[in-house]
């Protein structure tokens, strides 16, 4: 019997069908999947401004798909389709394991920011440990077999190393930002998590006391003692863990304001004339970590390319640019240090000085020279 070549690509494509219906479905029934926002939280939402018909909005319109394709034809396009040439780094990236006892003895008045990879972060101000997107697992996601792998499978710190942290500060609620395992390790040695509205669900799902959960919307602040306030400002992106609750809740950038100090977190988002609104209204900043990389002409609105990073940068009015959203998982089609190589080059011409620490290395504005080794190189 003699079986045509186009028969055996009907049947691969449909078994790989198959196995991505499965893995939804088992994905589905994950607890990484969290919660969902109550009834009497969706009306509470239409207050915000920016909710409607079930869905949070941005403050322009924006586009998930710009490519002319769809989300579908980008996860096959990325999982089956060519890539360039250094998708991913030859070895893991040099990393510098963190002492724990540093965190906890720090002088008063320190400012100080510590990049794990991708997004995840610690920034030490105002005498509190600040936590942003801490997807501290080298597995994303209840399918870690689909979902790119960490590049290195040990960093520089683990979520049970870490001591007492005073606030964790979730952008929004895609894996690669809000990791199920993390949240689990760090909940009872957090002394409160602020969310966008809606993520709280999720926490709750997963054992967080809801004492320690505060949910913002743009433009609310919490002023914790010592001095710290906690803004929830705009960002121009997208939410969902499912299929079927996209946008069900909101996504945030971040501010940190002392009397003497500020710190801006872009999460992740497309350019926007959001950016020029913040610096505005909290500017100028010490210091910002900015999203650069994972970017594709697919999906231009609700992410940035290195030189809008470094643009938005400006606009911010941040002093010095540490780029962020890379270093640890591939999610785009360039290479891995094409954002940072891009963020540099440009930080170059515009005269905006960037800092590109190693894994694990403390940035601490305003003491000493900022680490600016190209070992990404």
């Amino acid at each position: 019997m003699r079986i045509s070549w186009k028969l055996i690509g009907r049947l691969t494509a449909s078994i790989v069908v198959l196995l991505l219906v499965a893995g939804v479905a088992f994905a589905n029934l994950s607890p990484q999947l969290g919660g969902s926002p109550t009834k009497a939280q969706k009306a509470a939402y239409a207050q915000s401004g920016h909710y409607s018909d079930g869905e949070f909005r941005n403050l322009i319109p924006t586009e998930l798909m710009t490519g002319g394709g769809s989300t579908f034809s980008a996860l096959w396009k990325f999982v089956f389709g060519s890539k360039p040439d250094n998708v991913q780094p030859p070895a893991p990236l040099p990393t510098r394991p963190l002492d724990s006892l540093s965190i906890v003895r720090k002088p008063a008045g320190l400012l100080r920011a510590t990049w794990f990879g991708h997004s995840a972060s610690l920034v030490e101000i105002a005498g509190k440990n600040i936590l942003f997107d801490p997807m501290l697992s080298v597995k994303m996601g209840p399918l870690s077999w689909v979902t790119p792998q960490r590049y290195n499978q040990n960093l520089a710190i683990t979520a049970e190393q870490l001591p007492a942290i005073d606030a964790v500060l979730i952008s929004h609620d895609h894996y690669d930002h809000l990791d199920y395992e993390t949240i689990r390790k760090l909940r009872d040695k957090v002394a409160g998590f602020y969310v966008p509205l809606g993520v709280g669900a999720h926490l709750l799902a997963w054992g967080v006391e809801p004492a320690r959960v505060h949910e913002l919307d743009w433009n609310d602040s919490v002023r914790l003692p010592g001095g710290l306030t906690i803004i929830s400002t705009p960002a121009r992106h997208f939410s969902g863990r499912g299929l079927t609750n996209r946008n069900s809740t909101s996504w945030s950038s971040w501010v940190l304001k002392t009397p003497s100090q500020r710190v801006f977190y872009s999460g992740d988002g497309g350019y926007g004339p959001h950016f020029k609104t913040i610096g505005q209204q909290h500017g100028p900043f010490d210091l910002a970590l900015m999203e650069c990389g994972q970017y594709d002409d697919q999906w231009a609105q609700i992410h940035m390319r290195p030189e809008q990073t470094v643009q938005a940068t400006l606009d911010v009015r941040g002093r010095v640019l540490l780029p962020v959203h890379w270093g640890a998982f591939t999610e785009a089609n360039h290479a891995w240090n094409e954002p940072v190589r891009r963020a540099a080059a440009e930080a170059a011409r515009l005269l905006l000085p960037i800092t590109t620490p190693e894994l694990g290395q403390p940035v601490t504005p305003g003491a000493g020279p900022l680490p600016q080794v190209q070992w990404w190189k």
